[in-house]
C-alpha cells in the first residue's frame, strides 16, 4: 500500500474501508469536550462492544425470573454456556473444537498447564523464557521450578537479544535451544512480547523444541485476537492466553485454554483437577473418582462466571462477522500507515523498537523515548490520547482493526509531532 502523510489520504482510506463500519458497534470514550479520545490501547484493555450490555442482562434477568433453573431453562442454559463460545474462541486460535476451552484467569491457566507439561527430572529440568517476558509469567514460571525443588537461578534460560538489539532472532533462539539439547524441560514464551511487539515464529520455535524432546507452550496474552494463529497445525503442545485485550471482554475477563488434540486423551498425566473438567455424563452422580473428559475442557476446574461468558460472546460475535483473515488484512495496513507517518516525524529523540516486517508483529508499535522522559507521554495523553508507556522508556501504541481508523493514526502521528515540537 502507498501511504500518504495528508490527512486526506486517511479520511479516504477509510471510506473505502470495508471494516470500517466495526468501530460504531464499540463504545469510544470522550475527552472533555465530547470529541471521541484517540484509542491506542487496545493492546492492555480492549474497548467495550455496544451489545455486552444486552448480552449480560439476558442473564441477569434469567437469574432474576428463573433463579436455579437458569442452569437448564435460561436462553442460554448457564450448565454448558462455556460450549457456546468454544467454537468462535477456536477459530480465533486456530484449533480444533476439542483443542480450547474458556476457563480461569491466564495466570491459573498456565499454572494448570505447566502442573501438566512441565515434569522435570534429574537431567532435563530446565525451562526456557524470554528476559523480557511478562512479570506474571516470570513469577509463574519460577515458582513452577521452586515447588519442584529446583534452583531458578540454573533451572531458568532467559533468551537476551543480541548486543545494540531490541528483538530476539529465530536463529539466536534455536542456538541456545540446541546449546542446552539434554537439559530442557519446557519452552514457554509469549507468542507476542508484549514490551517490543515482536511476533515469535511459534511454528519453527516449537519445531525446534519437539526435535530435542521439549515440551513448547506460549503465553498468547497479546497474539489471541490480534495475529492469525493456527495452533493446531504448529503443533504447539498447550497455550493460555486472557481474553480483555484484543477480545474485548471486559477488565479481568475469563481468559482460554489450547491442549492439542495429541493430548486430549492423555488421562494419565498429572493434573489439578475440579469437578467443571469431570466427564459431563457422570458429572452429577458425585463420585469420589476423578474421571477427566477427554480434551482441553479435562482440565476445567469450577463452573465458569457466566456474566464474563457472556461478556465475551458479545466480541466473540463481532470477531465471528469480521474475520480474523480480514482483520489482520487491515491490521498490516494500518499498523503501516502509523509506521509510515512516525517515519515522517524524524525526530532522534524516539524510535521504533517493533520489528518492521510486518510477519513479526501485530498491531502494535513498541516507541522508544531515547531520553526516557515521560513527559511526552503525559503531554500526548493531555491531548487526548490514550496509550500506555512502559518502563523504561517506551510508548507502546496499537491501532486496533475493529475499532481504529486511518484517521486515528494520523491524529495520533500529528499530536506527537507537535509534542516533540
Amino acid at each position: 500500500m502507498n501511504y500518504e502523510a495528508s490527512e486526506s489520504f486517511a479520511r479516504q482510506t477509510d471510506e473505502q474501508d470495508s471494516l470500517g463500519h466495526f468501530r460504531e458497534k464499540f463504545y469510544i470514550p470522550k475527552q472533555p469536550d465530547g470529541d471521541d479520545v484517540i484509542y491506542l490501547t487496545g493492546n492492555s484493555l480492549g474497548l467495550q462492544p455496544k451489545t455486552t450490555r444486552q448480552y449480560i442482562e439476558q442473564e441477569l434477568k434469567d437469574w432474576e425470573t428463573l433463579g436455579v433453573e437458569g442452569h437448564f431453562k435460561a436462553k442460554n442454559p448457564w450448565m454448558p454456556y462455556h460450549e457456546f463460545l468454544a467454537e468462535q474462541m477456536a477459530r480465533v486460535v486456530g484449533a480444533k473444537l476439542i483443542e480450547t476451552v474458556v476457563m480461569n484467569s491466564l495466570t491459573v491457566n498456565l499454572h494448570l498447564l505447566m502442573v501438566s507439561f512441565y515434569r522435570p527430572t534429574a537431567e532435563r529440568y530446565k525451562i526456557v523464557i524470554e528476559a523480557g517476558a511478562f512479570p506474571s509469567d516470570q513469577y509463574a514460571v519460577g515458582s513452577q521450578i521452586k515447588f519442584h525443588g529446583f534452583n531458578p537461578q540454573d533451572s531458568l534460560i532467559e533468551l537476551k537479544p543480541g548486543e545494540n538489539k531490541t528483538c530476539l532472532r529465530t536463529e539466536d533462539i534455536e542456538k541456545t535451544i540446541v546449546e542446552n539439547v539434554d537439559s530442557i524441560a519446557l519452552i514457554l514464551l509469549g507468542g507476542v512480547n508484549y514490551y517490543t511487539g515482536q511476533v515469535f515464529d511459534m511454528k519453527r520455535i516449537t519445531e525446534i523444541g519437539h526435535k530435542i524432546g521439549a515440551i513448547v507452550g506460549f503465553d498468547l496474552a497479546h497474539a489471541a485476537g490480534n495475529i492469525e494463529l493456527d495452533l493446531h497445525k504448529w503443533n504447539v503442545d498447550f497455550a493460555a492466553w486472557c481474553s480483555y485485550k484484543y477480545l474485548n471482554s471486559g477488565p479481568g475477563g475469563i481468559a482460554g485454554c489450547f491442549v492439542h488434540e495429541r493430548h486430549a486423551k492423555s488421562f494419565d498425566v498429572p493434573r489439578f483437577a475440579g469437578w467443571w473438567g469431570h466427564d459431563k455424563e457422570t458429572r452429577f452422580l458425585m463420585n469420589s473418582e476423578f474421571v477427566p473428559i477427554a480434551g482441553a475442557e479435562g482440565w476445567q476446574l469450577s463452573n465458569p462466571p457466566i456474566f464474563q461468558l457472556a461478556a465475551l460472546k458479545a466480541s466473540l460475535d463481532i470477531f465471528e462477522e469480521a474475520g480474523m483473515k480480514r482483520l489482520t488484512e487491515k491490521s498490516k495496513k494500518l499498523t503501516g500507515y502509523l509506521e509510515f507517518l512516525l517515519g515522517e516525524i524524524r525526530d532522534e529523540r524516539i524510535s521504533v523498537i517493533t520489528p518492521a516486517d510486518e510477519k513479526q508483529r501485530g498491531c502494535q508499535l513498541s516507541i522508544r523515548v531515547t531520553t526516557a522522559d515521560k513527559n511526552l507521554f503525559k503531554a500526548i495523553s493531555e491531548r487526548g490520547v490514550i496509550a500506555d508507556w512502559r518502563e523504561p522508556d517506551v510508548i507502546r501504541v496499537a491501532p486496533v482493526p475493529l475499532y481504529n481508523s486511518f484517521a486515528d493514526v494520523h491524529k495520533f502521528t500529528q499530536i506527537l509531532k507537535d509534542c516533540l515540537a
